[in-house]
């Protein structure tokens, strides 16, 4: 499982002309079944996901591809995390 970390870099001013094609880059995260969550860093500061059934190769992919990324509107940190222990309701996250 893997946390990505999206934070605003000095170009956050940009994030508006890019908007529509980070969120369809996150809609197809989700679609593909990849993304189990995302959200904002508070305050204000960016996004993060919660990513699953990917290899970091590919996630670092994924991520490269997002227009906030490629733009350097945002700096992507990707944390791979071995799940030793989960609610039940998050077990899927261990697979």
């Amino acid at each position: 499982m893997f946390i990505v970390l999206l934070k605003f870099t000095g170009n956050k001013a940009q994030a508006g002309q890019f908007m529509d094609g980070h969120n369809e880059w996150i809609k197809r995260g989700f679609n593909d079944g990849v993304f189990s969550m995302a959200g904002s860093l508070e305050p204000n500061a960016g996004g993060a996901i919660i990513a699953h059934n990917t290899s970091l190769p590919d996630l670092r992919k994924r991520v490269s591809e997002d227009p906030f990324v490629s733009e350097d509107v945002v700096r992507a940190e990707i944390l791979e995390i071995t799940p030793k222990k989960t609610d039940r309701n998050l077990e899927f996250l261990s697979g």
